[in-house]
């Protein structure tokens, strides 16, 4: 079969066609057809059924084409049934029952007969000598055809061979293997990155039903346009098209709809192809709209203006100069966004970039160089003269309104011809500018390689040869049975203090695999110390597990994989920590080893300099991040610290400077100065001797007292007025909101309770809380809105410096929107309060989930040495579970009352409002 029209045919297959002004050739309608419009001599009807006919009537050429259009290509298939449009089109010709030779058939009539595939469309024509009787055979087969080939598994099994062979002979092409890759790498999700002839393994493999069900899909009369053109009488013609067409029933599916829309490319993109061959291609696609835009005209003369040899930009700046010895341009002109595309082949020892650089500067600096009238009238010219030609040519006007037709309507030929007509010298500079851009590119070379080097990947065995008979090896040591009541927990726990001031939690227990979680915190320093040297303090804990003075990062990170253990050893302003997760028999050792870490660092200086830079990189990129630069505004906002205080929020240029400004040396004082180990709090949770580790964290940790001791530093509620702050953020498809305001509130506070569950009723969960459900499931503007409740809590005395925070994400054009909702759900929450079942669902949910997360080792780790610092146990888990299950509605409602106020939320929002 013909080759689509696609790469650079598309200048050929595609030029307009206009024809010589014709008075139209009314025909009496047949009773079953509907007469439409008629433009210059072509004339449309529609059956009953749907399908559309175009009748042209010619009498200066004894020749007749029969054209039968059917609207579907690639563009219509799904994944894996690749090439099935093209593969159904070689099928078509293998015959009906009524029918079984149709080209044989054919051949005895003497018609020259042809089909192809293209993105949007199949079509099959056939051209004889004007006869009525061939013409009515040709009719009568076309209808037969359409519904009941026999698309039969021995055809498919033929068949398929063949396209592969037509596959692999395109791929011998360069520039068609070339324009298959660049296709591929343009489009991200349109169908249009997939050439007509498909996946090898597509091809190879469709299952004939498949296949079937796409010809019954697509290959019905509502999805066919009937051209007939030359010499022929309308009234007869369209009598037989009745007599053929009209039988056929109107089907009762459902025409399926594509939706997808190509999003705008966002940088440069290339494509490189390394095969054995002689000829070196050079090429760039760029994206630009479909015929029906108004720019289409005007990217046509365009393409002549560059493309025409020898009167062309392209030839004059390439093949003239001998850079390239064959130049040319095109643009598509498709139903849905297509590709302009340039390419350009090389002498054998051409300079591939200098034939790049000039061809992407032809493309790309017109604006430089911008395109004259005189360019613009010869362009309009040489088209005007192909159309005066094609319009001679019935067989041709047949194909080309089959074109226009699959690119959305056959009158589009017509309206892009005047609209050509109508271009200016304007008009292609402004298109140029608007579509030849680097951003919009995608550059395609064909290397000559004589030896390829490519990875091929092997086929994988058959699974059940693998699995089959497996049995493994023997079963992970079985844990105990542990129920992780808070009963149990307190029961089994062992909490002493070693030296001075390090208290520890032992909960032993026999885990599957042996496994065991210890996490230390140790504390150091106070407010007054450690004014001043905050960028050193929080600079020590990232450079911990660079190096030690016996062990480079390397080594440590080989060392902890050999022990099979998750390590984390951290430091901050006021603290360093140990996380280990590891197994029973290797903890003493990875313990060992993370302390020594800790005591021990060597501060390399490579190590300082390479995380440094990450770390200005990483401050340089949240200036755009509509997430990082909503929530600096916020910090800053309510910051209740003056400059210069260990706590203060600073800006991303202050941070910037005090960063670079920091010296190693200052790194290493702040350990040298401050750390020590104590003072702190140990929690080991799971398989381990208890003994043993006694002994282990009395002799690393007990002796090394920190040269400051330790005071926290106290925090405390402020009021903070409402604000409301908008930032733009370019380029930012998603847009940021965070509000806050603040709460005097302590974990320990008798309203706690009460209020963490109207939050979690207002906020919690992103799908059934009242913010999901309204602003994600009933408004569908967010994928992500929630809200959350931050309770302050201290050792000693009462911090209160609680806040209620709200968080979502949108559009930028709905975050109007999305604002408006969520303070309308938190003036309701207070108005309203909450509802009898809300509080049951709320307080079930809170039950489970504290339950769950206690039967995790991590949890419990965490929840013991929460307990050791603060001074609780067991006993106040119990009473908060004791709380919430005693919760009414009224004190609910009473702790929304007094501590949320809508008048107080502060609004921060980011993203691209342009």
């Amino acid at each position: 079969m013909k080759l689509p029209c696609t790469g650079l045919a598309m200048a050929l297959c595609l030029v307009l066609v206009p024809v010589a002004q014709a008075k139209p050739v009314v025909a009496t309608v047949p009773a079953s057809v509907q007469a439409g419009p008629c433009v210059e001599g072509v004339c449309e009807y529609r059956l009953q059924n749907g399908l559309r006919v175009l009748l042209f009537a010619d009498a200066s050429k004894p020749t007749v084409t029969v054209n039968l259009v059917y609207g579907v290509g690639s563009l219509h298939e799904n994944y894996g049934e690749t090439g099935m449009a093209h593969l159904l089109e070689h099928l078509m010709f293998k015959g009906t029952p009524r029918h079984p030779d149709i080209p044989a058939e054919m051949q005895r009539r003497g018609i020259s007969k042809n089909a192809t595939t293209s993105l949007d469309r199949t079509n099959y024509f056939a051209s004889f000598p004007a006869n009525a009787d061939t013409l009515d055979w040709v009719l009568g087969m076309e209808a037969d055809r359409m519904l009941n080939a026999k698309v039969a598994k021995s055809d498919l099994d033929g068949e398929m061979t063949v396209v592969r062979n037509e596959m692999e002979a395109g791929d011998n092409s360069p520039i068609g293997v070339l324009m298959k890759r660049m296709r591929s790498v343009a489009f991200d999700w349109h169908n249009y990155a997939n050439m007509p002839i498909g996946a090898r393994s597509d091809v190879e493999n469709v299952p004939i039903e498949n296949l079937q069900a796409f010809y019954r899909t697509w290959y019905q009369p509502d999805n066919a346009l009937l051209i007939v053109a030359g010499r022929i009488d309308n009234e007869q013609v369209l009598a037989r098209v009745a007599a053929h067409f009209a039988p056929l029933k109107k089907p009762s599916r459902t025409m399926p709809v594509f939706h997808t829309v190509e999003p705008v490319q966002d940088g440069e993109r290339e494509v490189t192809v390394r095969r054995n061959s002689d000829l070196s291609l050079i090429a760039a696609s760029y994206h630009v709209p479909a015929l029906a835009h108004a720019d289409s005209a005007a990217l046509t003369v365009l393409a002549n203006v560059l493309g025409d040899d020898p009167n062309g930009r392209l030839y004059k700046a390439l093949q003239k100069l001998k850079l390239t010895a064959f130049a040319s341009a095109s643009g598509e002109t498709l139903r849905d966004p297509g590709l302009f595309t340039l390419v350009s082949a090389l002498p054998k020892d051409g300079d591939a970039g200098k034939a790049a650089a000039e061809l992407l500067k032809q493309a790309e600096a017109i604006a430089a160089m911008p395109v004259t009238d005189a360019e613009v009238s010869a362009a309009k010219q040489r088209i005007g003269n192909s159309v005066e030609k094609r319009a001679s040519d019935v067989n041709a006007m047949a194909m080309a309104l089959s074109e226009y037709q699959a690119s959305g309507d056959w009158r589009l030929l017509f309206v892009q011809r005047d609209a050509i007509e109508g271009v200016t010298a304007a008009d292609v500079n402004r298109v140029a500018a608007a579509y030849l851009k680097p951003q919009n590119r995608t550059l395609g070379r064909f290397v000559p390689t004589a030896a390829p080097d490519r990875a091929v990947i092997p086929a994988a065995p058959s699974i059940a040869m693998l699995v089959d008979g497996y049995t493994g090896s023997a079963p992970v040591a079985a844990g105990e049975a542990f129920e992780p009541s808070l009963g149990n927990i307190a029961a089994r726990t062992e909490t002493f203090i070693i030296g001075d001031g390090l208290q520890v939690s032992l909960l032993p227990k026999r885990n599957r695999g042996q496994t065991v979680i210890l996490g230390a915190n140790f504390h150091f320093a106070d407010e007054q110390s450690v004014a001043g040297r905050r960028v050193a303090g929080s600079w020590v804990g990232p450079m911990l597990m660079t190096g030690s003075q016996s062990m480079s990062r390397e080594q440590i990170s080989a060392r902890f994989d050999a022990l099979n253990t998750n390590a984390q050893v951290s430091g901050g302003l006021q603290g360093a920590g140990i996380r280990l997760e590891g197994r029973r028999d290797t903890l003493l050792d990875a313990l060992r080893l993370a302390a020594n870490v800790l005591r021990n660092p060597a501060f390399p200086a490579e190590q300082f300099d390479q995380l440094r830079l990450q770390a200005i990189t990483g401050l340089e990129f949240q200036r755009k991040e509509p997430g990082a630069l909503a929530s600096l505004a916020l910090s800053q906002y309510f910051d209740p610290w003056p400059v210069g205080h260990p706590l203060h929020v600073q800006s991303i240029d202050e941070s910037l400077a005090r960063l670079k400004a920091l010296k190693l040396e200052d790194v290493r004082a702040y350990h040298r100065d401050f750390y020590g180990t104590a003072a702190g709090e140990i929690a080991v949770v799971g398989d381990f001797d208890p003994v043993a580790l006694k002994a282990e964290l009395q002799s690393l940790f007990a002796d090394w007292k920190a040269p400051k001791p330790y005071a926290p530093i106290s925090t405390h509620y402020r009021d903070v007025a409402a604000k409301h702050e908008r930032f733009t953020t370019l380029d930012k498809p998603n847009a940021v909101l965070l509000a806050r305001q603040n709460i005097s509130i302590n974990l320990t506070d008798a309203d706690f309770p009460a209020l963490n569950i109207a939050i979690a009723i207002l906020g919690g969960d992103p799908l059934k809380a009242r913010l999901g459900a309204r602003i994600r499931q009933k408004d569908g503007l967010s994928y992500n809105v929630g809200a959350g409740l931050s309770a302050d809590e201290s050792r000693t005395g009462r911090d209160d410096n609680g806040s209620l925070s709200i968080q979502a994400i949108a559009a930028p054009e709905n975050m109007g929107k999305l604002e408006a909702a969520l303070r309308e759900e938190l003036v309701r929450l207070v108005v309203d309060g909450i509802s009898m079942e809300e509080l049951r669902s709320a307080v079930a949910e809170k039950k489970v989930a504290r339950e769950q997360s206690r039967a995790t080792d991590e949890i419990i780790a965490g929840l013991l040495s929460d307990h050791l610092y603060y001074g609780r146990d067991m006993t106040f888990e119990a009473q908060r579970d004791a709380a919430y299950q005693a919760l009414t509605v009224q004190q609910v409602n009473a702790a929304i009352r007094k501590h949320l106020k809508p008048e107080q939320l502060s609004v921060f929002v980011a993203g691209d409002f342009k």
